[in-house]
């Protein structure tokens, strides 16, 4: 929006006329009357004078405007804090299409849960920063650390399973995480790693990768997801099966504790939806946020008219001598 600075220097504009008007009282009475004598040239001085005064009022006002600071102020921004920096990696690993979760009424895979409720965590994170790491048999860094919350969302909800391989490289997400939290000073350093299965691939062990992330000061949230019983239908008839045999609990509680974090089970959505809940009661959003609007000074604008009517005002009275001298002559 358009804005003044200091918009009590308006006050300012009438005082040309004031003081016109105050001389034109002091003179009054005072002028002589000739009758007999041609009008024209006087007629001619006086028009001359009121458009030469029009002049002046015109950029008397453009310069008190110019003064009084015109700006326009942008929208607010958000200035980024060091409060607190929370990274989160997601599972991308082929077991991640099992279809073991129930959302509006239909059999959906893990993942499409997963990125919906994730999706939601990451645009209620308001002056935190996010960032997000995909891992299966290699941990990538999908998005560093930044407080563009839009961003981070979008690119979860992007995410394909299969997009860095099928395997699990929990140990290398951890690393990974701890990797990127070493670049930033003076922060909560909060990792939320959800997996589905175990450790068999990367090149580092979970509880290796956990112990340097207990000493960098990083508190790990794990969550394991997948449901406790599922019955596919097969040749032989409905059989029950448990989807999350290959949950290593044990190894994600021991990250959890080793690291002051916790770990959680979610076995649907509306667990999964508690979890990230809870999390945020654990580690509130920071608070100390800050915005601030940009603003673009203007004044420019009116100083720039003022001299282009200093220069019409100066051709004006070229013209208007170069008349009245001419009618002289004749």
């Amino acid at each position: 929006m358009l804005t003044l600075a200091w918009p009590w220097l308006l006050l300012l504009l009438p005082l040309p006329l004031l003081i016109r008007q105050k001389n034109t009282k002091q003179l009054t009475g005072g002028e002589l009357n000739m009758p007999g004598i041609a009008h024209t040239r006087e007629v001619t001085v006086s028009q001359g004078r009121n458009t030469s005064r029009l002049f002046y009022y015109l950029m008397w006002a453009l310069l008190v405007l110019a003064v009084a600071r015109p700006q326009w102020v942008g929208q607010p921004i958000d200035i980024p804090t060091k409060g607190r920096d929370l990274m989160v990696a997601v599972d991308l690993s082929g077991s991640m299409q099992i279809e073991d979760m129930v959302l509006n009424g239909r059999a959906v895979d893990r993942f499409s849960v997963i990125r919906q409720v994730v999706s939601d965590f990451i645009a209620k994170r308001k002056g935190d920063r996010l960032g997000l790491i995909l891992f299966a048999d290699h941990a990538y860094l999908q998005t560093p650390l930044t407080p563009d919350r839009r961003s981070v969302a979008q690119y979860m909800r992007e995410a394909q399973i299969g997009l860095v391989g099928k395997q699990t490289a929990i140990g290398e997400a951890i690393a990974l995480a701890v990797k990127r939290f070493d670049k930033v000073k003076n922060s909560n350093r909060i990792l939320v790693l959800l997996t589905d299965g175990s450790n068999n691939a990367g090149n580092i062990e979970p509880m290796e990768a956990a112990r340097i992330a207990a000493k960098r000061h990083v508190t790990i949230y794990t969550i394991g997801v997948g449901a406790d019983v599922m019955q596919p239908q097969g040749f032989f008839g409905t059989q029950q099966v448990n989807p999350s045999a290959d949950l290593d609990e044990q190894t994600l509680s021991a990250i959890a504790k080793l690291t002051h974090g916790r770990y959680f089970r979610a076995r649907n959505p509306q667990e999964l939806q508690q979890i990230y809940e809870e999390i945020n009661k654990l580690q509130p959003v920071s608070r100390d946020q800050q915005s601030y609007r940009p603003r673009s000074e203007l004044f420019y604008w009116p100083l720039g008219l003022a001299l282009l009517c200093s220069i019409g005002l100066a051709l004006f009275q070229s013209g208007l001598a170069a008349g009245l001298g001419h009618r002289s002559i004749k």
